[in-house]
């Protein structure tokens, strides 16, 4: 694409995908601007013009991370209303977004570099974990009387560490993603395990 005529969006997607990948194969300590600016064919002035740094830059690929999850945010439990519709349309907003290569990537980038990098772990951790929202919607449900959980800050962890468990651990070592099919089928054993686990 000319860099003179491409959109300021569209350069900054080109230079975060870039980022992703060369961050992906050096490493952040090995990671060069001028590779990422010339994978992303802009100039290294462009570059630095939207992220300052490697940092500001890494820290960008976290926040778009996090916001591609806003869906799953967005959900909060409704008084009465089917619990396992519910709990299928939380998985769903979750599912949708494992099932983006773009996000995989990025998700591989991050989870690499925060091993070598305590300090971007702890950073990043915050903005990326959605588990939070799965304790919340089950709290709620629980205190509504349509399950009965005793503790649901567990209950929330073992519901996204079951979509989790196959539909992104798995992932992340493969390059893959899940189909829609496959996908379904994770998100319906899920739900029917929880219910079938703290139902009343």
């Amino acid at each position: 694409m000319n860099e003179c005529t491409a959109p300021n969006a569209s350069k900054q997607a080109q230079i975060i995908e870039a980022a992703v990948a060369e961050f992906q194969e050096k490493g952040f300590a090995a990671a060069s601007m001028d590779r990422i600016s010339a994978q992303a064919e802009v100039s290294k002035r462009t570059l630095y013009k939207y992220f300052e740094s490697k940092e500001n830059l890494f820290r960008s690929i976290v926040l778009e991370l996090s916001n591609r999850f806003a869906a799953v945010r967005d959900i909060r439990y409704e008084k009465g209303r089917d619990i396992r519709k519910q709990l299928t349309d939380l998985a769903w907003a979750e599912g949708r977004i494992l099932m983006l290569p773009e996000v995989m990537a990025m998700a591989r980038m991050v989870i690499s570099e925060t091993l070598r990098n305590p300090d971007l772990a702890a950073a990043a951790q915050g903005k990326l974990d959605k588990t939070a929202i799965f304790i919340e919607m089950l709290r709620d449900a629980a205190e509504d009387g349509q399950l009965r959980i005793e503790n649901p800050e567990q209950a929330g962890q073992e519901f996204i560490g079951l979509i989790k468990s196959r539909a992104f651990w798995p992932m992340v070592f493969s390059g893959n993603v899940l189909t829609e099919v496959e996908m379904t089928a994770t998100i319906d054993s899920s739900v029917e395990m929880i219910l079938s686990r703290y139902g009343v």
